[in-house]
């Protein structure tokens, strides 16, 4: 028995020094390689993977302890059997996640989301974002299957579970259709892209910026800086408006309204000598036009473009003040004016 109990220390020890060179090896390795520019690996990477590779060398030094037999009863044999399993399938899934986490930031490296022409980059953006959810929530569920799969009582009431499960299949389904139809929307949305990560939309109402697109729900970013949370079966089933669905830029409106008697052509220089002094307008569309007359006053109509929808919220505040400040100043009679005839009745 005390022969026993020191093999047991000895082998114990030996294990540990394995265990800790293994490691010291491994993570001065990944180092190196993550110091590398050229290398795939961020720096960072050898952080963030000491806990997983930990896990997964005490259990591969836990399986050859069982394959050279250095383990006496049998209790033991099967319970560091099972658990060593068990963390080498998780820790291979939680690798494999940091893996494709580590890939796709090197693949979206190459593309700017923040520039002023970022389609493309939106369009990637996008397509990564929701293949990393699918990828993640598959390398998962593949990992606790095969984990659970390794236990031979587990195995056969999953077996048996299977063979009579055909009703209750039926059942489940119907149950998880819509849960399933949120999940096939968002790879839809993928595949198709009716929305982007930064896109610009207008979804109940609400004007934002798309800020999250998940496999279930998108956010929507609000302008005052409150989240909407909408599934992603809405932007399948439902109508709503994308300002940035082929490029950002977008036409701006400004509506003045005056007396008949404004000159026009002077309110039309006026508009152009402010959009040239400005760096919110493209260049592109500078247009004033006269679009509606009442009895009361005329309507201006001033059409305007800008790099986006920001820009344009902004260049059409803008002008509306310094084209009223003009008519102020320069015109003043020809402000709107109710007019009232007063006629004198005659004396009998």
């Amino acid at each position: 028995m005390i022969d026993l109990e020191r093999n047991a220390l000895n082998y114990l020890i030996i294990g540990i020094v394995v265990l800790i060179v293994s490691f010291s090896i491994s993570f001065y390795i990944l180092k190196k390689v993550g110091k590398n520019p050229r290398n795939i690996l961020p720096v960072n990477f050898a952080q963030k993977i000491r806990i997983p590779l930990l896990i997964f060398l005490a259990a591969l030094i836990c399986k050859i302890a069982l394959i050279s037999d250095i383990f006496r009863f049998e209790a033991t044999k099967e319970v560091v059997g099972h658990l060593s399993t068990v963390c080498i399938i998780l820790t291979i899934a939680w690798i494999l996640i940091l893996i494709f986490k580590v890939f796709k930031a090197r693949m979206l490296r190459k593309y700017d989301i923040e520039g002023t022409n970022n389609l493309k980059a939106r369009k990637v953006y996008t397509q990564y974002m929701i293949l990393e959810n699918i990828i993640i929530f598959i390398i998962v569920i593949l990992a606790i299957g095969i984990a659970l799969m390794s236990f031979e009582s587990i195995r056969s009431v999953g077996v048996s579970l299977l063979t009579s499960a055909g009703i209750a299949g039926i059942i489940i389904g119907l149950a998880a259709q819509k849960a399933i139809g949120t999940l096939l929307a968002g790879i839809q949305i993928a595949l198709t892209q009716p929305i982007r990560v930064d896109d610009v939309v207008i979804v109940e109402g609400e004007w934002g910026w798309i800020e999250e697109i998940n496999l279930t729900y998108v956010v929507v970013r609000i302008w005052d800086k409150r989240r909407l949370i909408v599934p992603t079966t809405y932007f399948i089933e439902n109508t709503f408006q994308n300002w940035t669905r082929t490029s950002a830029d977008i036409l701006g409106t400004v509506f003045i309204y005056t007396d008949y008697g404004i000159p026009f052509e002077a309110v039309r220089n006026e508009l152009s000598r402010l959009l040239k002094e400005t760096d919110l307008w493209d260049g592109n569309v500078n247009v004033m036009q006269v679009t509606n007359a009442t009895e009361k006053t005329i309507e201006l109509r001033m059409l305007v473009s800008a790099k986006d929808s920001p820009t344009a919220w902004d260049l059409r505040v803008y002008l509306r003040e310094k084209l009223v400040d003009f008519i102020q100043k320069n015109y003043p009679e020809f402000l709107p004016k109710t007019r009232v005839s007063l006629e004198k009745q005659s004396e009998n």
